[in-house]
This record gives structure tokens, C-alpha cells and sequence, in this order.
């Protein structure tokens, strides 16, 4: 258990997905009360059945994060419960399969973006007036690896993770000296069993595994990362 994490409150945007689940696990153990997002219907209850009824832990579901007047409803029931947020993870996304660019269309370009970037900029401004009033705070983006380097036929998924790197970055320059962290994680490949069943023939094990991703993060989120601000931190496995 970490002893910098012990009682913090968290909300972790995405949650009932795999890589959501390993962190809020991650999380549990080190003490951190957890506000949980998801946008399904009863799939937290499931998932975390132990924690429905906790006054630890809360479920937000059923929420769409592209709508901001439902983010900001779901923030201020964080406060009311809790009465402070230290630290948002912005684990919501997803990959869609593209098609050439000049094939793309703005319905096609528009949900990539709104799915991996706007969800970000959302939440963020929900939570973030927050932690200006508590004078700190622990923000932490997923990103990608293609967002770095646009992959053939995945233009839209490119250009929307590479937004969230250059987001974070903008939000660590207007907010690390209001005692406020905000970093991000590029993974690789995630060990998942969709992406097993997506690309049988490759091999597993160098991809990363979902647990050793969330200990990068718990590191980025605690106290012991105070020093760090707007890095973009690769966690590629062995691919």
C-alpha cells in the first residue's frame, strides 16, 4: 500500500474497460477512495459488486462524457460525497478502425476525437476549479503510441491521441504552479484479451501487460511524482 495515496479521492473516467479495472484495483489497495465513471448501464455493480454499497467508493454510470452538463452533475456529487477530488485519471477511449484519410468522414473524425481528446478537456473542466481551490491536484492522460507517428489507415485515432499529448502539456504549463501535476502515458500494444482475439499471430509477451501500466500510473498520481510535470511517459513492454 501506498502510504502517499492513503485516503486520496479519485475518479477514474472509464473504468469498467479492462485497463480502467486494473487501475481502480491498483488503486483500492493503496487506499484511495474511488469515484467511478463509466458510460454502461450496471457494469460497475457487476465488476465491483463488493464495492456497490461502500461509503468509500461511489459509481458513476450510465454517463456520457461528451455532455457537459452531465460531467459537471457527476463532479459535484464527487464533492458532495467526498468533498475534494486529488486526483483525475482520464482513462476513457477507444480505437476504431480507420480507413485512408481522404476517406475518412467528419462523422468518422469527429467521434475519434471526441472519444479520446474532448472526453479529456470535459472532465478536465469539470474538475479542475476544484483542485485550483484546494491548491492541488494529480491529473493524469492516456494517450497512445500512434499518437507520436500516424500509422497507415488511422488518421483520426493519430491525430486524437496526439491532441492528448499536446493537451496535457498545456495544462501542466497553466497549472503546475497552482501545485497541480498533469502527465500522461503513451502505452504499446495493451495485453487485452480483444487485442489477443484481434491479432492472434503476435506474440504476447512482449506486449504490456495491464498491471505493470497501472503501477506507472499509480507512481504518476502519488506524491512521489511531485516533480513531475508534462511528461509524455512511454510504456512500451518489449514490442
Amino acid at each position: 500500500m501506498s502510504e502517499t495515496l492513503q485516503g486520496k479521492v479519485a475518479i477514474i473516467t472509464g473504468s469498467a474497460g479492462n485497463l480502467g479495472q486494473s487501475i481502480a484495483q491498483q488503486l483500492y489497495r493503496s487506499g484511495v477512495f474511488l469515484a467511478l465513471f463509466d458510460r454502461a448501464d450496471v457494469r460497475l455493480n457487476k465488476i465491483f459488486p463488493r464495492w456497490k454499497d461502500s461509503p468509500e467508493h461511489m459509481f458513476v454510470e450510465s454517463i456520457d462524457l461528451i455532455d457537459e452538463e452531465q460531467v459537471s452533475e457527476a463532479v459535484s456529487r464527487v464533492i458532495q460525497r467526498f468533498g475534494r477530488i486529488d486526483i483525475l485519471i482520464n482513462a476513457a477511449g477507444g480505437y476504431r478502425a480507420g480507413k485512408p484519410t481522404h476517406e475518412t468522414t467528419d462523422q468518422e473524425w469527429n467521434f475519434m476525437m471526441d472519444l479520446n481528446a474532448r472526453t479529456v478537456v470535459n472532465v478536465s473542466r469539470a474538475v479542475i476549479p476544484h483542485m485550483l481551490d484546494q491548491s492541488s491536484g494529480k491529473v493524469l492522460n492516456l494517450s497512445a503510441r500512434p499518437g507520436l507517428k500516424g500509422p497507415r489507415d488511422g488518421a483520426a485515432y493519430a491525430a486524437s491521441k496526439s491532441a492528448v499529448m499536446r493537451i496535457t502539456e498545456s495544462m501542466s504549463a497553466e497549472l503546475k504552479h497552482a501545485g497541480i501535476n498533469v502527465n500522461a502515458v503513451i502505452p504499446g500494444t495493451l495485453n487485452t484479451p480483444a487485442n489477443r482475439k484481434q491479432m492472434p499471430e503476435a506474440n504476447f509477451d512482449n506486449w504490456v501487460d495491464l498491471d505493470d501500466l497501472s503501477n506507472v500510473i499509480q507512481f504518476l498520481v502519488s506524491d512521489d511524482a511531485a516533480a513531475i510535470h508534462g511528461a509524455l511517459i512511454p510504456v512500451y513492454g518489449l514490442g
